[in-house]
């Protein structure tokens, strides 16, 4: 038998274990996911194994199929997050609206303290700044993490998530932050996630909300990715350019996919 094994030092075994516990919820849940087997601590290190899943990439197999199914298998994405998102945030959760404006704060910060800027990088700080209103209260909930289609597979046609080694809990709609990785593959996949999650057409507020998320995500990543040289800038650099443009130099909270 084939299985996936991931192994991580011990000093993130809290983290390990609340992805495994999270991974197994969203199987009870009916989420297409690969199945949680076990963990066991080895020396310094913590060992996970799940099951293995024969199929392939995403990222590989959604710019070969047409934008009908493309905007489908977005759809199904966009409902296995709904179901993710009925699992409660813990009750000790800090309020959403200072937890965002204090990380909003830090990645201003830290974009201004940068040796590299971007071109008309001050149209996020206006847009974030001019829009905190909107985090005041915000629900909460469970969260993948890293939801985008980076984290997804194809076995046997059928879409699955995996990758749950980053759960979380926040506003159920900053879990969209990530969309902008769909986009630039395929905007058709990216609607589809919009319109499977709200079983039809959101409204403006989720636009709004997920403009500011993506313009803080973006805002953070220049600083993310200069320890990781020239190519990981270029990307997230072109990454800002195209935002910008789909969302009019933030200027329409609809983005233009």
């Amino acid at each position: 038998k084939e299985y996936f094994l991931r192994i991580s030092p011990l000093e993130k075994e809290k983290r390990v274990k609340q992805a495994f516990a999270a991974q197994q919820q969203a199987l009870d849940l009916g989420i297409p996911v690969s199945k949680p087997l076990g963990w066991e601590t080895s020396g310094e290190e913590i060992v996970v194994w799940e099951e293995w899943l024969p199929g392939q990439d995403a990222e590989q197999v959604l710019p070969t199929l047409s934008l009908s199914q493309q905007n489908r298998y977005g759809q199904d994405a966009g409902r296995y997050l709904r179901i993710l998102h009925t699992l409660p945030a813990p009750a000790d959760q800090e309020n959403w609206e200072a937890r965002f404006n204090g990380k909003i704060d830090r990645k201003i910060a830290a974009y201004r303290a940068c040796p590299l800027q971007y071109e008309n990088g001050e149209a996020f700080i206006q847009y974030l700044n001019s829009h905190r209103h909107l985090l005041r209260n915000r629900p909460q909930c469970l969260q993948h993490g890293d939801y985008h289609v980076g984290n997804m597979m194809f076995c046997q046609d059928k879409l699955y998530i995996i990758d749950f080694d980053r759960p979380d809990a926040g506003d159920p709609w900053e879990e969209f932050n990530r969309i902008v990785w769909c986009a630039q593959l395929s905007p058709a996949f990216a609607s589809g996630m919009v319109q499977g999650y709200f079983a039809g057409e959101p409204p403006l507020e989720f636009w709004e909300l997920l403009a500011l998320y993506v313009a803080c995500n973006t805002l953070s990543s220049l600083p993310w990715a200069i320890p990781f040289g020239e190519t990981e800038i270029n990307t997230m650099q072109n990454q800002a350019r195209e935002v910008l443009e789909w969302y009019d130099h933030m200027r329409n909270p609809v983005p233009s996919w």
